[in-house]
């Protein structure tokens, strides 16, 4: 958590120098024509043409690489430094998808535009930063090129949705809701639900004292929330990402983790200490439930397995939380 609280070794984007936003084009260029190459790889046995569109993919991404290597050649000679996404701040990750076999055509095909989305933001981002004429215009040729992409569902003959402006801006808009609010808050929301269980009961069981246990649940769920909220907060500003503000990220982030352990530290306010758990069991039941329902809902995980995850998580660190409380 500390690693990624300040992300040691990494560079902010905005300090990188025009030779150094050069080199990370390329090795970005270079890392998503792999990408490509390897989804054509997975479909080719299965869908032969989805596979050649991937592949045309990848040579577009090589051709690219090789205009910002002349580039960098003209400019700044012939070392490019060694920079990749991985060195900076904020940078958008690839998911390593194309190591799963199979691959699915519906999953490729939306990490696919995931990807041309996010490689234009980064050339808008890279093409403010540049002040040499010839760069400018080769970044905001390159950003272009990313946006004027056909839909690649339409590449595939697959049906392309939205398909008006005004469904696009809600889907857009739904989009940017999810990666600000919804994700850094389910991601809150289940370490601190999941996370203080174990503490809560224990003490509860160890001590059989509601207040002392109330205490404990206090200090774990507002510790845990300022955690939480500084480490998504601290570690991607959303300049390139495209997340959205790191104020309410972190703040999204925060407070779900806080109300997460508070759900079930609050019922031990009540004097009588099998009343108090006997609540507090029901309220972790109830959070655990809301955690599946919210990533069926937001997150397209099948709602079972997501009920058989998050709640086989739960009863394990329930248990471990009353075995070492009963110690």
């Amino acid at each position: 958590m500390l690693n990624r609280l300040f992300s040691f070794g990494k560079r902010d984007f905005s300090s990188l120098s025009e030779q150094e936003i050069l080199a990370l084009a390329i090795s970005s260029e270079e890392d998503d024509a792999r990408i490509y190459a390897a989804y054509a790889d997975g479909l080719r046995d299965q869908y032969p043409a989805s596979a050649k569109v991937f592949e045309e993919m990848a040579e577009e991404e090589n051709t690219h690489r090789r205009r910002l290597i002349d580039l960098h050649k003209a400019r700044f000679g012939d070392t490019i430094p060694l920079i990749r996404r991985e060195h900076v701040r904020g940078y958008y990750e690839r998911k390593p998808d194309w190591l799963v076999r199979p691959l699915g055509l519906e999953k490729v095909r939306d990490m696919a535009e995931q990807m041309e989305r996010q490689a234009h933001r980064f050339y808008l981002e890279a093409a403010k930063r540049a002040g040499d004429a010839d760069t400018r215009k080769l970044l905001g040729d390159l950003a272009e090129a990313e946006q004027s992409h056909e839909s690649l569902a339409r590449r595939l003959g697959m049906e392309h949705t939205p398909t008006d402006v005004k469904d696009e801006e809600e889907a857009s808009e739904r989009r940017q809701f999810i990666l600000t609010y919804v994700q850094p808050g389910l991601a809150g929301l289940m370490d601190g639900s999941v996370s203080t269980l174990a503490p809560i009961f224990a003490a509860a069981f160890a001590t059989g004292d509601t207040w002392q246990t109330f205490l404990v649940g206090l200090s774990a769920s507002v510790g845990a929330g300022i955690s939480m909220g500084f480490t998504e907060a601290a570690h991607d500003d959303g300049v390139l990402s495209g997340r959205g503000s790191p104020v309410k990220r972190g703040l999204a982030s925060g407070i779900m983790t806080a109300v997460g352990g508070l759900g079930h530290a609050l019922p031990y306010l009540i004097p009588d200490f099998w009343t108090a758990t006997s609540i507090a069991v029901l309220v972790v039941f109830i959070e655990l439930w809301a955690i599946a329902w919210i990533q069926n809902r937001y997150m397209d995980t099948p709602f079972f397995r997501a009920t058989f995850q998050v709640v086989l998580g739960g009863a394990l660190v329930f248990a471990a939380g009353v075995l070492i409380g009963n110690a």
